[in-house]
């Protein structure tokens, strides 16, 4: 078997090391190929995650930087299409819902390689977010699917995908997660912070519904200084998320805006913080796992284990009603919390001993 791995984003990169570490065990038996596109191209998102990770250098960087979803989407089929005509492969993995996703799953499909899509099967049920497009559109046209809930096989049932081709394996991400643990770095803000143990907020915002309009941003920000009293706040941000709190000036006694963290230091902020207030998807897994009261500041989640069974709660986008999330968690009101099944660290084994089991799908 000739596998591609495809790899673009941040988020990726979590999932792809341990099955990259499983495949390696088996080199005998499944040749394969790992395919950075280039998505991600700012060290902190993407060039670090390899080296935390023990991620080997990829065998192909299709180096597609920045631009609209559209010129994104077109240069990584282009550039991917282009390898394949060149070396062909059998099958090709992706993961999660980024943009390199969906187009790495478009040209392989078109030249006739079967997909095989690791987290298969979430929804948000929002089309306005790109990532809920690049999902339906990787599934559509996929012939595994690697699921990481019971909730996510549902959505591919009712969607007349056939049982023999959904595989219940648990979630890549956590698999990461805990082997990593024991390795979680104290970063340097700890120290210069002066932060303690479970005495502050780690807090991460990015997407276009929080963070583009500039007056609801600060209101939401607002809103999250005053309910956090006197902890403090601390805020990787994200580089598009930058560029607007330039322009809006925000300043807080509490609230340390830094640089966005590698994956050790990130993690090790999380583990020990009194709680995160995000509106990212992976992030609220994490904390699950961690026991680490979770906010998030969407109306939608595409991820709805982390609130039925783990520590995450959905607040929403108004900025209203951030204040009560916030009084039960100084209340000690908050839910404790309980792992998902199968999130228990070994999903890439589940995958590639799978994966030896696969004949021609054709």
């Amino acid at each position: 078997m000739k596998l591609d791995i495809i790899a673009g984003a941040r988020p990726n990169f979590m999932k792809i090391a341990p099955i990259i570490e499983a495949l390696e065990k088996v080199k005998d038996k499944i040749q394969y190929r790992l395919i950075h596109t280039g998505q991600h191209y700012d060290r902190k998102m993407s060039g670090s995650f390899f080296e935390e990770l023990g991620i080997p250098d990829p065998d192909v960087n299709l180096e597609v930087g920045s631009g609209t979803q559209a010129e994104q989407t077109a240069r990584i089929m282009e550039r991917y299409e282009a390898l394949l005509l060149k070396d062909m492969a059998d099958y090709c993995l992706v993961v999660g819902d980024v943009t390199s996703t969906m187009a790495c799953s478009i040209a392989a499909k078109k030249l006739g390689v079967h997909v095989i899509h690791v987290e298969g099967g979430i929804r948000s049920n929002d089309i306005t977010m790109p990532e809920e497009i690049n999902r339906m559109v990787t599934d559509a046209i996929t012939d595994i699917f690697y699921t990481t809930s019971e909730v996510a096989n549902e959505n591919l049932r009712k969607l007349g995908h056939d049982e023999s081709k959904i595989r219940y394996v648990g979630n890549t991400m956590i698999d990461t997660l805990l082997k990593n643990m024991p390795r979680l770095k104290q970063p340097q803000v700890w120290d210069a912070l002066k932060l303690q143990e479970k005495g502050y907020f780690v807090m991460t915002l990015h997407r276009p519904a929080n963070v583009d309009e500039e007056a609801k941003l600060k209101e939401l920000i607002d809103e999250i200084v005053k309910g956090a009293k006197d902890l403090a706040i601390v805020f990787p941000v994200h580089p598009r998320t930058a560029k607007i709190l330039k322009q809006i000036g925000i300043q807080a006694d509490n609230l340390h805006m830094i640089e966005p963290l590698g994956y050790l230091e990130f993690n090790y902020l999380v583990k020990h913080a009194f709680a995160v207030v995000t509106d990212s998807g992976g992030i609220t897994e994490e904390t699950t796992v961690m026991k680490v009261p979770c906010m998030t500041l969407r109306d939608n989640t595409e991820r709805p284990e982390t609130i039925t069974i783990g520590t995450n709660e959905l607040v929403g986008t108004n900025p209203k009603n951030v204040a009560p999330y916030m009084q039960k968690l100084h209340d000690g009101k908050w839910k404790v919390g309980e792992i998902p099944h199968l999130w228990d660290g070994n999903t890439a084994k589940r995958i590639v001993a799978d994966l030896l089991t696969i004949k021609d799908l054709s």
